[in-house]
């Protein structure tokens, strides 16, 4: 095989995916995977309410504050909180509860925090509303009291939460 046919058999590949990674499409942008219609230019991301039966205080103002960053940082979207938005994003902690989620030698050997999210995307400009809805669990040890387990898993608690709810809502899984 000579060495121009070696070259084109790897350069081939490599440029389509290339190509496909640059092509955008008409009229939509996209920021690390978010979709957004280039008509939509402002977004308000109301305070996420705690309605679960067990409250946690850190969860509803952490996951609002650091939901409201994602986008602003990894879309074009600019945040107001004026009744000029173009999108309106409210969400509900909905679920806040404890489980066993492991036994060994007939005793507890794992428990879980689950949490569950009801977002509302409402698009204001075409008067179109949609819901979702993500959930999430945390295992930590037995071991552990339930205020440490909180302590330990509310960065990663945030972190997925506001993971699954951007993309809910700007990558359509």
């Amino acid at each position: 095989m000579t060495a121009i046919k070696k070259i084109s058999i790897l350069f081939v590949p490599i440029l389509l995916v290339v190509a496909a990674f640059t092509n955008t499409g008409c009229n939509i942008y996209k920021f690390n995977e978010a979709t957004v219609p280039d008509s939509i230019k402002t977004v308000k991301v109301n305070f996420i309410e705690n309605r679960a039966t067990y409250i946690n205080p850190q969860l509803s103002p952490q996951l609002t504050d650091k939901l409201r960053q994602k986008i602003v940082s990894q879309t074009r979207l600019k945040q107001t909180n004026g009744d000029d938005a173009d999108w309106e994003i409210n969400a509900t902690i909905t679920d806040y509860s404890f489980s066993t989620s492991g036994i060994s030698n007939q005793q507890t050997s794992t428990n879980r925090i689950n949490v569950a999210v009801h977002i509302v995307l409402n698009r204001l400009k075409d008067g179109q509303m949609d819901e979702y809805d993500v959930s999430r669990n945390f295992d930590f040890p037995a071991s552990q009291t339930l205020q440490q387990a909180e302590a330990g898993l509310l960065t990663e608690m945030i972190r997925g939460l506001t993971d699954d709810i951007f993309n809910r809502i700007f990558s359509n899984w």
